[in-house]
């Protein structure tokens, strides 16, 4: 336990927070589920029942700064009873504050229910096909060479060629797309020594490939999803501006990238250093549905959203003023003792484990929550079937119970930056 006093920590900046953020949100939930930060004008929800109050009401808290996690201070004065209006105003202020993830009410019912439309069970199961053997040629390869690295070598680029495949981006641009991915600087980066511009986003790069191919869906339609988004329609009939359905189309290729690719290293870390558990799932595959949630639960990708309010509200029994940005810590609501039995221990029978917040909750509920437990599932389910013993590299990581790690430097992603693993063959 660090001696500094918890209100001198900056959770932005704060590189002993990256190490440990479950440390930093129990001292922070010891002072109320709900708590101001001394270093930002930042409301802080680390319990799990209060971040359900704000996940679940979209009535008083605007997702504009969902991306921004409350970094940029408010552009404006509020005025009035509800600001709604000087939000959407402002939106284009705040960093990613023009993507689905960050739009509210009909704005963001509407595309949502172009992006549910796409991910229909016949087209996820075509993609199954699809991870199973690219999966299983990369663990082969793996295996041969008696070891890997887990998270960059073998995740990332099963993770990217799995939604390429899914949403037909043409095989000779998907290294390029992994490279403009793989070239940015982790969300939320907390080594701030670098300040992308808008140009060089990543997703601004990739709108450009998204474009085209748009354009020309509209023009010669095929049977994939970029033709069915192309050619989607509003509830009401309308059809969505071209400039839309280019910035959803990056957004669904490149949000899932990373927080896949993480939670299948943080599920592999779990399996190597729990005494017993790879034994466990190897002799009962059915099991690794229930584990994956618990990872999810207990280290899940995705530390932190924010949320801004619109009029003055609650959270709990705390009064909170019109245009207050609250973070809505995932990570502590997933370990609150107030909900959860033991929660610092994972556990494969724990009950109503799904109803972890890992995936967010309510209208922004994570899309594609269902793709991402598939493709942890399927490679988790390749490494079993080609080994008989994973283990971690002990010039890499050190040995059994004394092993140490190297974490992203994102104030929102939680996730190794590397795992090396050796692969014992059947």
């Amino acid at each position: 336990m660090t001696t500094q006093n918890v209100e001198e920590r900056d959770y932005y900046t704060d590189l002993t927070v990256l190490k440990n953020p479950y440390e930093y949100f129990e001292e922070m939930f010891s002072k109320g589920p709900v708590h101001q930060l001394t270093k930002h004008d930042v409301l802080l929800v680390t319990g799990y029942a209060e971040a359900l109050e704000v996940l679940g009401n979209s009535k008083d808290f605007s997702a504009a700064i969902a991306v921004d996690l409350g970094i940029t201070p408010l552009p404006f004065e509020p005025v009035g009873d509800d600001i709604s209006d000087q939000i959407e105003s402002h939106r284009h202020k705040w960093n990613g504050g023009d993507y689905m993830v960050a739009f509210d009410g009909a704005r963001h019912t509407a595309l949502r229910s172009i992006v549910n439309r796409l991910f229909v069970p016949s087209r996820m199961k075509a993609n199954e096909d699809f991870m199973f053997e690219f999966a299983d040629q990369l663990v082969k390869e793996a295996v041969a060479k008696g070891g890997c690295e887990l998270v960059n070598q073998i995740a990332t680029p099963y993770v990217t060629l799995v939604i390429a495949d899914l949403m037909g981006v043409p095989p000779e641009d998907r290294d390029l797309f992994r490279k403009i991915i793989d070239d940015a600087p982790p969300p939320g980066n907390m080594e701030r020594n670098e300040t992308l511009s808008p140009a060089a986003h990543p997703l601004a790069q990739m709108a450009l490939y998204f474009m085209r191919y748009l354009e020309d869906r509209r023009a010669n339609p095929r049977s994939d999803v970029l033709t069915d988004l192309a050619t989607a329609k509003f509830p009401d009939g309308s059809t969505p501006e071209i400039i839309d359905l280019v910035k959803l189309a990056g957004f669904m290729f490149g949000a899932g990238q990373d927080t896949t690719a993480k939670l299948i290293g943080n599920a592999m870390r779990f399996i190597v250093e729990t005494p017993g558990l790879q034994q466990r799932l190897r002799q009962n595959r059915e099991l690794i549905p229930s584990f994956i949630e618990e990872v999810l639960r207990i280290e899940g990708s995705v530390k932190a959203i924010s949320r801004l309010t619109r009029r003055d509200t609650r959270i709990g029994n705390v009064d909170v003023p019109k245009g207050k940005r609250v973070v809505i810590a995932l990570a502590a609501g997933n370990r609150d003792p107030r909900r959860w039995d033991k929660p610092k221990q994972l556990m494969l029978d724990r009950p109503k484990v799904r109803e972890h917040i890992a995936f967010s909750r309510g209208a922004h509920t994570c899309v594609g929550a269902p793709l991402a437990r598939a493709e942890t599932r399927i490679i988790l389910e390749r490494f079993f079937d080609h080994t008989s013993e994973i283990s971690f590299s002990e010039p890499k990581h050190g040995p059994p119970g004394n092993t140490h790690f190297d974490y992203e430097p994102s104030y929102i992603v939680r996730g190794l930056a590397n795992l090396h693993l050796e692969l014992t063959p059947n």
